[in-house]
């Protein structure tokens, strides 16, 4: 387990052991941690420290080459290694993107996509998962297509098709690094409110190297440094008393950031 901070003692996903090789370099050692039913918890760390490609060998999506060894087990079925074709239904993971625009197809239009995506849904359906992401009120909505919408609504709409996914675990990989800050808050309010209210049982593992994104959104942290796992807290623990020597650096360096600036006169 995490920390105290799970809704129930359903074990989600465990990753053990979690070793991945990238032409012949170590990129993660030994990996360890796990997450329950209704957490909300972020991997933190900063670019190249091995969290993307974390999140990719849950999912089941790494790129060729990568040699990869340990357990990874996704509702107790083990998929280390096994891409999601591969998958039994349960070992599958709802995913949100980094890039909305690469998620969604530019050549159709969002109705199309959704009638794909979604091929026994209802208009009535579809028309209250576009109101919970707050999307309901956009002009001839299915007649567009990706390019016409905001980065912030392309995301809310990514988040809506992955909620609909039956699996009991989201990954969100960097899903607001693109987005200014108010569309950022609206994203985030988007995912909590899809965790909390939609599906209170489903498990968010958010991935992101913002501290403050982070604190707004998770309840425990699990901090990478140069693919090893250096910290596991919960946030306001992590907030108030990070133990480790690069948590502290990455705390206070989001502290001195929500500062204000002086201005000398």
């Amino acid at each position: 387990m995490t920390g105290d901070t799970a809704k129930n003692d359903g074990l989600v996903l465990a990753v053990a052991g979690l070793t991945l090789w990238v032409a012949g370099e170590k990129r993660i050692a030994n990996l360890n941690f796990s997450v329950n039913a209704g957490e909300r918890v972020c991997l933190l760390g900063a670019s190249g420290c091995g969290k993307s490609l974390t999140a990719k060998s849950i999912i089941g999506t790494l790129p060729a080459g990568v040699k990869i060894s340990g357990s990874i087990r996704v509702n107790g079925v083990e998929v280390c290694g096994q891409p999601p074709v591969m998958r039994s239904h349960a070992g599958r993971v709802a995913t949100v993107f980094q890039d909305s625009s690469t998620a969604l197809n530019p050549l159709m239009t969002l109705g199309k996509q959704l009638r794909l995506a979604l091929p026994g849904a209802s208009q009535d359906h579809l028309a209250a998962m576009l109101a919970s992401v707050g999307l309901a009120d956009i002009p001839r909505f299915a007649a567009r297509y990706p390019a016409e919408l905001s980065g912030g609504q392309r995301q809310r709409l990514c988040i809506a098709l992955a909620m609909q996914s039956s699996s009991s675990l989201l990954i969100a990989d960097e899903p607001t690094t693109a987005l200014d800050v108010l569309t950022q808050q609206r994203v985030l309010d988007v995912l909590r409110h899809a965790c909390d209210d939609q599906k209170p049982d489903r498990a968010l593992l958010f991935i992101t190297h913002d501290v403050a994104v982070a604190a707004q959104l998770c309840q425990h942290a699990l901090v990478m440094e140069n693919g090893q796992l250096v910290e596991s807290a919960s946030m306001v623990q992590l907030l108030q008393h990070p133990q480790h020597p690069y948590t502290q650096r990455l705390v206070h360096a989001a502290k001195r950031a929500a500062l204000p600036c002086s201005v000398a006169v």
